[in-house]
Formats: C-alpha cells, sequence, structure tokens
C-alpha cells in the first residue's frame, strides 16, 4: 500500500506580512503538521505604502480599508485590492495545485473565509476542502456583506487567541458564526499562530478528516515550505 501524501495547505499571511516572513512565522506550526500537511505560502499581491523604511521587508496587504492602510473594525466606504487578491489565490490553486485547503491568519484568514464562501457558492476557482482561519474576521465593509449572506457550507477550523490584542476574539467567534457548524479551537496567546501541545492536537483532529486530492501537485511558484 502506498504512503498517503500529505495535505497541501494554501498559506495567506496577514496584513504587512508576504510569504517569506509568514514562513518564518510558522516554522513550530510546520514542524507540528509534519507529515500530515505542508503549507505552501503567497504573498499578496499589494505592497503596503511607506512601511518601515526596510526595502527588504516588503509589507503586503490582500485589500485596503482606506488609501493605503487598514483597519479590521473600520467599516470602509471603499475598498480596495480584494478582487486582485481573489484572483491571485485562484491563480496559485490553479498553478501550484492541487490543494486541499486554506490557511490563513488575521487578514489572510479573512480573504481565506471570502474564497470559502465563493467556493460554497459554487465558485470553482476555489476547489478546496476546508480552512483553516487563525485570528480572523468579517469584513466590515458594505461591499463584503455579500460573502455573509448565508451560512457558508464549508467545513472550517476557527484558532482563536483569548489575549489577542490585533484582532480581538469576538471578531473571531463573529467570523466562526458565519460558518455552518464551525470547529473552534481556543489558546490563551495573543497574535500568533498556535503550535503548542493541545494546539497541535487541534490542527491533527481537524485535519484527520479530510483526504488528499488526487493528482500530484505542479510546479512550486509559491513559497513551499
Amino acid at each position: 500500500m502506498s504512503e498517503r501524501r500529505p495535505l497541501r495547505l494554501l498559506g495567506l499571511h496577514g496584513y504587512r506580512q508576504n510569504e517569506r516572513r509568514f514562513r518564518e512565522r510558522t516554522g513550530a506550526l510546520r514542524k507540528a503538521l509534519r507529515g500530515r500537511a505542508e503549507l505552501v505560502t503567497l504573498s499578496a499581491p499589494h505592497r503596503v505604502p511607506d512601511g518601515d523604511g526596510d526595502s527588504d521587508d516588503d509589507p503586503r496587504a490582500w485589500w485596503f480599508s482606506g488609501p493605503g492602510t487598514f483597519e479590521a473594525r473600520e467599516e470602509a466606504a471603499a475598498p480596495d485590492g480584494l478582487d486582485e487578491s481573489l484572483s491571485a489565490v485562484a491563480a496559485a490553486l490553479a498553478e501550484h495545485g492541487p490543494f486541499d485547503g486554506l490557511l490563513g491568519f488575521s487578514q489572510g484568514a479573512a480573504l481565506a473565509a471570502m474564497a470559502c464562501a465563493l467556493r460554497a457558492a459554487g465558485d470553482g476557482r476555489f476547489p478546496v476542502a476546508f480552512a483553516v482561519l487563525v485570528a480572523g474576521f468579517a469584513s466590515r465593509a458594505p461591499a463584503h456583506a455579500a460573502f455573509y449572506r448565508q451560512p457558508i457550507a464549508l467545513p472550517t477550523l476557527h484558532v482563536v487567541g483569548r489575549a489577542d490584542a490585533v484582532i480581538a476574539p469576538q471578531l473571531s467567534w463573529e467570523l466562526a458564526r458565519s460558518f455552518v457548524e464551525p470547529v473552534v479551537l481556543e489558546h490563551p496567546g495573543g497574535h500568533f499562530v498556535p503550535a503548542a501541545a493541545p494546539q497541535k492536537k487541534g490542527y491533527l483532529d481537524f485535519l484527520e478528516c479530510f483526504q488528499p486530492a488526487q493528482g500530484q501537485p505542479r510546479a512550486q511558484g509559491a513559497g513551499a515550505v
């Protein structure tokens, strides 16, 4: 009997991160999932202007709530950049797949939730079976309200930090309630991707419900980790 290949997850980083930074900050998670899942990271298409002056840092965003800025709680009247980011995710899924699921952090988790909503509504650009959403939230922009009008029927694991001072826990719980039968994993920490023993068990228990998609991964372009 051939050995089952690991699940493949497309990783979507948080605001002001990029694929390299996300790889660096998910080392413990990747170790915890070794043999069960691999993470391939993708940089957002939009550069955050006037970052921190470090040209090597290359801060990125999936969309903006104001001109070159982002605030999760802002009810942005004219959010900008989301369509390009959804297209970038769809292109990565098509070009570097097959992928089994999405793993998003913070703004990346919010984007992954939107992709889940499109997937559940029949959008063939997002052929994933599940998502892991860490420190996620629902966009408050009225232009994005359609993503949450119907309960999203796709399996999700929502990871919520009880001490998260960036994305308050209630925002992540609010996003979880947008899904049908969400699984919620709480941890005592703040705004990061946790991977201690209790969280490792939570990830593995959730992932055990899924089988790898058929087919071999195509050539890598996004950051394989």
